[in-house]
């Protein structure tokens, strides 16, 4: 009589039993097949930011590991649901949760959206120099959240993406030949001829200058008391800088060899005197 309450115990058990058991395993098939997808996706988009060597691999490892996780949300609901648990009320938590961490965090999102976009469009690269939210220096890093300039002073400057997004950016090394302008003012009695001449000798002996395209030297505006030179020579990008400081001396001292006059701003006053 026991042997046979016992197996009768079992037998209105073992589909219980057996139901468990195949949500368990289901269960288990359907988080190993998920974190194999969730791996292969996050691989797959990895590797193809390796590719495209014009964009950042930062932007690229951002969105491999955001549809990682993406995948492993919809991975556990399926897996919860398995075991009966009512997962909309779930989903609706997450998504009020989602809600009022975005609303929290909602300088720091914008930062991030700048940061995908100045990542995924490169208005500017590592090594750049740029001028940015009225700031100038070299981009030592990029990331979601900041681009990080150096000063020629040797500062370390922070910006958040969300101020350059959407506003000016000039990026000086975009073009590796750059056209550098200065301005020289000489007085009305000096021959504009003999002028040109001496700055293109200037120009022409300078090791940095390139002959082609050739400089650029001619009358611009005749100001009050001077007439004023617009002269652009082109130099490769990184010797930008040493033509921009050194040049103005150098055509300084070859105007006052000559003894061609320099100027300074006066005024003439005529006084009449009446009877």
């Amino acid at each position: 009589m026991q042997e046979f309450i016992g197996k009768l115990n079992i037998d209105q058990y073992m589909p219980v039993l057996i139901a468990g058991a195949v949500n368990v395993l289901l269960a288990a098939l359907i988080l190993i097949v998920g974190l194999i997808i969730a791996s292969k996706v996050n691989n797959v988009i990895c590797k193809t930011g390796e590719k495209y060597q014009n964009l950042d691999d930062t932007l690229f490892r951002f969105l491999g590991s955001l549809g990682r996780y993406i995948i492993l949300a919809f991975v556990i609901i399926a897996v919860l649901n398995r075991f009966g648990v009512q997962t909309a009320s779930i989903v609706a938590l997450l998504g009020a949760t989602g809600l009022a961490i975005g609303l929290a965090l909602q300088g720091t999102l914008t930062n991030l959206a700048a940061g995908v976009m100045l990542l995924f469009f490169r208005p500017y690269k590592v090594g750049d120099f740029i001028e940015v939210a009225e700031r100038f220096g070299n981009v030592t890093e990029i990331d979601l959240f900041t681009t990080i300039l150096q000063t020629f002073d040797n500062q370390q400057i922070i910006i958040p993406n969300s101020q350059i997004w959407g506003n000016q950016i000039i990026n000086h090394s975009h073009h590796n030949v750059r056209g550098v302008d200065m301005r020289f003012g000489v007085a009305y009695k000096e021959n504009t001829d003999a002028v040109r001449g001496v700055i293109d000798s200037v120009l022409e002996n300078h090791p940095h200058i390139l002959k082609d395209p050739a400089p650029f030297v001619e009358v611009e505006t005749l100001n009050d008391s001077s007439v004023d030179f617009l002269v652009r020579p082109f130099c490769m990008g990184e010797n930008y800088f040493d033509i921009l400081y050194s040049v103005p001396e150098e055509i300084k001292k070859a105007l006052d060899e000559k003894g061609i006059e320099i100027p300074f701003p006066h005024r003439k006053l005529i006084i009449e005197k009446e009877d």
